[in-house]
């Protein structure tokens, strides 16, 4: 049965391998050249820097004219960000940023990088800024609202209770991601003064608005309008200035590949969570059960796999911690029954720890509250069984002791003289007895004392016997 089951596993990798090698087509190649599209969707984490590098990488490498990065994103973090920008300033190839389709953002990381790009451009219905960065503790390093300037001014003598400054690190911090987009804006021409707001003051602007305020070259409405109004403009990239040829030219989209999708889905913080829990509990379920086998197969992959997510996102230890104190205070409770104290903690430590493991104010980076509280009580559940056991267990009566013994009734096997010694079967097992009556074979007798492995017994009365 074993062999089956690693050959249905090893069968079913092989086949996602080989569907997600099937899925990236290759390049279009044609005399005059190709743009590439790369499409940068959802939170950014470390699976989409690594998508990113690959694809400008094999980009060059087949020759494209372009690249258009085609955004659609909340944010995310700020180190994977660092290494998106770094990537399209190093790059030899001209990027384009377009923010699409309708309704799409490039908010918080992607502002940024649709700041880095040489050329950046909007769909309709789209929107970009809210930029200020936030601290993994969850808290804004933005400072208080600046004054409304039509509103009177204050006195040097009255006091700024209510405008509490920020503290060193956090403004740090902002004015760390201030200069970084200013310069970038300033490296492409664009507006430095809104860039800073959008990171001071989380400020938002539409397409059009962008537009009119010189945020993006301009709004384009698909793919091809974007490459037609690019067409003639000079960037610089390599270190070269460029004049851009693109109208007219084929587009050849460039998808993760089945590393980049595999990173993608464990580097989602609900994903790694589950794989975290099914590692534990796989581990614990083959240590009650050795030489199962499977459970500590599949929970030693699925840890292991969790952790290397862990050490890829950014983790709040304390939360880790707890998760840990609640899983040995529910352990301990198994092995040390204490009326569910032990268990209520852990679970309501577990509860806590899970909650704050992943909740850093990045989007997207937040384990989902409904597998945390599904988890939880399943944990609830199962205390509530175990101490129903035990409470039964501690009711049960004692089935080998004497005082089970004494009640015994069972029937002699071989007469037995006065005051001398047979062969009796009581509860299913042969005993010696002493009787100090004579009875014959086939008697009903009952125990009333317990000498070692000798049984002192007397005949059971007809009536009672038969009612037995």
């Amino acid at each position: 049965m074993s062999r089956v089951l690693w050959l249905i596993c090893v069968v079913a990798i092989g086949i996602s391998l080989v569907a997600f090698a099937s899925e990236s087509p290759g390049p279009v190649r044609t005399n005059a050249g190709f743009v590439a599209r790369i499409e940068l969707t959802g939170p950014i984490g470390p699976a989409t820097e690594e998508y990113v590098h690959g694809a400008l990488r094999h980009a060059a490498e087949d020759g494209a004219t372009a690249v258009v990065l085609q955004m659609d994103t909340p944010g995310g973090l700020a180190e994977s960000m660092d290494g998106i920008v770094a990537d399209i300033l190093a790059s030899k190839l001209p990027v384009l940023g377009y923010v699409a389709p309708g309704g799409a953002r490039a908010a918080s990381a992607g502002t940024y990088i649709l700041y880095a790009c040489p050329i950046a451009a909007m769909a309709p219905a789209t929107h970009l800024g809210a930029a200020t960065p936030v601290s993994l503790g969850g808290r804004s390093p933005m400072p208080a609202p600046a004054q409304n300037p039509l509103a009177p001014a204050k006195s040097a003598s009255t006091p700024a209770q209510h405008e509490p400054a920020p503290d060193a690190e956090s403004q740090k911090v902002l004015n760390d991601a201030i200069a970084s987009i200013r310069s970038l804006a300033q490296l492409h021409g664009r507006n430095a003064a809104w860039a800073e707001r959008a990171v001071r003051g989380a400020a938002t602007l539409t397409a059009s608005e962008a537009a009119d305020q010189h945020v993006i070259d301009f709004v384009a409405a698909d793919v091809a309008s974007l490459l037609a109004q690019a067409d003639g403009h000079s960037v610089k990239a390599g270190g070269q200035t460029i004049t851009l040829k693109l109208r007219g030219l084929p587009v050849s989209d460039y998808l993760p590949d089945w590393r980049e999708r595999f990173l993608a889905i464990i580097t989602n913080p609900t994903i790694a969570y589950v794989l975290l829990m099914v590692g534990i509990y796989g581990l614990i379920l083959e240590a009650f059960h050795p030489g199962a086998f499977l459970p500590g197969v599949v929970g030693g992959i699925c840890l292991l796999i969790g952790l290397y997510a862990l050490q890829l996102l950014p983790v709040n230890y304390a939360g880790l911690a707890l998760m840990a104190l609640g899983l040995a205070l529910l352990l301990t409770e198994v092995f040390v029954p204490m009326a569910g104290v032990l268990g209520v903690g852990g679970v309501v430590a577990f509860v806590l720890g899970s909650i704050m493991l992943f909740r850093t104010g990045v989007p997207g980076y937040a384990v989902n509250l409904g597998v945390i509280a599904g988890i939880a009580s399943s944990a609830i559940v199962l205390l509530a069984l175990l101490l129903r056991l035990v409470m039964r267990a501690r009711r049960a009566h004692v089935f080998n002791g004497d005082e089970q013994m004494l009640r015994a009734t069972g029937e002699l096997l071989q007469a037995v003289m006065a005051g001398g010694e047979s062969w009796a079967r009581i509860g299913g097992e042969s005993w010696r007895v002493h009787s100090e009556a004579a009875l014959p074979a086939g008697t009903r007798v009952r125990v009333t004392s317990r000498q070692g492995l000798l049984l002192q017994v007397i005949p059971v009365p007809a009536r009672e016997g038969e009612l037995s």
